[in-house]
């Protein structure tokens, strides 16, 4: 193997973090993403120059890295809807994907797409203003996406003489609003995204902060235990039969991992057919293993012939989810028009579709306060409630709290093929 496709193959082994972000408008995300980009050399040249340009023209003194990732705007201007902007770096250590979602109230579903994947959700408070409402709204749909770990990015410090009292209050209040919610690890780390504080580089300004910075945190926080390990769940989505004479009888079963570990031998159960087998083999596009986890794509083999199709599930025989037609959601509804009572849906769950209808609203939560309305049931864009749904297939379910990919759906309005809501089962 030559060097280079040596390193192209360690490039493609390395470990993927998906953050999201979120702050109130001119918290300074897009000077942020800037500076990220920047100081870890991810830009190319004739992009960077483009920016000088356009700060230039605008009567600047500095460059202004928000114009970085600020190429939207235009797109904003002429009626084009974007739901979220995905940008892409890597280090030595690390490749990332950024979800840079809007700030605005009316685009929380944009943050729900942009969230619902990512291992780190990057929360930012201006330093001048302190916790504030949209601070909390972020919080709340970062713990109701089960956000492993949360990294709170206290902003703007060179606007505040890099004060380390203002810091401390303002973690001290995060904290005291946090322990209500359902978030496990919540990091803080005082930056200066304009100046380059504390963002790549340590601040000498701050010698009062001793932890890491937000790349080095990035690069080295443990997302290998966000992956639920102990249940094992594999959707099929599609059978492998080559026909041809080196893989004559081979008939594999392909799609990703989304639960625990499955090792050849091990005594397993399809779903819903009840069938039982035992894992003969694990391939993977760079050959057998001897072990497979979660997210890895596979396809398995199987010691007996059994019927499996797109949408059956193999688990072990002692742990198995939930099989059910009526299933409990949190809802986040996408789309302008309010969904009609007792509506009917086409509704996806891992890698199976069927039809559903939405039979009750529980009740709204109020996204400030985590009030439950029980009262206002009427159902608007951007509303979270709890409903109850009735579908024509029984759902292999498991908690979204134990599995963010079994535990969770998307409903589809089958006239228009439009996305109108995702859920969380709860």
């Amino acid at each position: 193997m030559t060097s280079q496709s040596q390193s192209h193959k360690a490039y493609l082994d390395m470990e993927l973090l998906r953050f999201t972000t979120a702050g109130s408008v001119d918290d300074g995300k897009s000077t942020l993403i800037g500076r990220l980009l920047f100081d870890s050399k991810s830009i190319f040249e004739d992009q960077m120059e483009h920016v000088r340009q356009s700060s230039e023209r605008k009567g600047l003194t500095h460059t202004d890295l928000a114009l970085l990732t600020d190429g939207l705007k235009d797109e904003r201007e002429q009626g084009i809807t974007i739901d979220v902007a995905y940008r892409y770096f890597a280090t030595p250590k690390r490749k990332f994907i950024i979800a840079d979602t809007p700030g605005h109230i009316q685009y929380t579903r944009n943050m729900v797409t942009g969230a619902s994947t990512a291992n780190v959700a990057l929360i930012l408070i201006d330093a001048r203003k302190g916790v504030i409402e949209q601070t909390c709204r972020h919080s709340i749909i970062a713990s109701l996406l089960q956000i492993p770990h949360v990294i709170v990015c206290v902003n703007k410090m060179d606007l505040v003489d890099y004060d380390e009292n203002v810091f401390e209050k303002i973690k001290d209040d995060f904290e005291a609003f946090a322990a209500k919610l359902d978030v496990k690890d919540v990091r803080f780390i005082p930056i200066s995204a304009l100046n380059g504080d504390n963002v790549v580089n340590r601040s000498e300004k701050m010698g009062w902060y001793g932890g890491s910075t937000l790349l080095y945190t990035l690069e080295n926080i443990h997302i290998g235990s966000d992956h639920n390990h102990i249940d094992c769940r594999f959707p099929v989505q599609t059978v492998i039969r080559p026909k041809n004479d080196e893989y004559h009888d081979y008939r594999g079963y392909a799609g990703r991992i989304v639960g625990g570990i499955f090792k050849p031998g091990d005594d397993i159960v399809v779903l819903p057919s009840g069938f039982t087998s035992k894992i003969k083999s694990i391939d993977t596009f760079d050959g057998p293993v001897a072990e497979a986890f979660a997210p890895m794509s596979v396809s398995m083999t199987l010691e007996d012939e059994i019927d499996i199709g797109r949408g059956d599930m193999i688990v072990r025989s002692n742990n198995q989810p939930k099989s059910t037609q009526d299933i409990e959601i949190m809802m986040c509804w996408l789309h302008s028009k309010s969904p009609k009572p007792r509506g009917k849906y086409l509704l996806r769950h891992t890698s199976i579709e069927m039809k559903a209808m939405i039979q009750e609203v529980r009740y709204k939560l109020d996204i400030n306060t985590l009030h439950r309305n029980e009262q206002d049931l009427e159902i608007m864009m951007n509303d979270i409630c709890r409903v109850s749904l009735r579908t024509t297939k029984p759902v292999l379910a498991d908690s979204y709290r134990k599995n963010r990919s079994t535990g969770s759906v998307i409903l589809v309005d089958e006239a228009t093929n439009e996305t109108v809501a995702a859920g969380m089962i709860i």
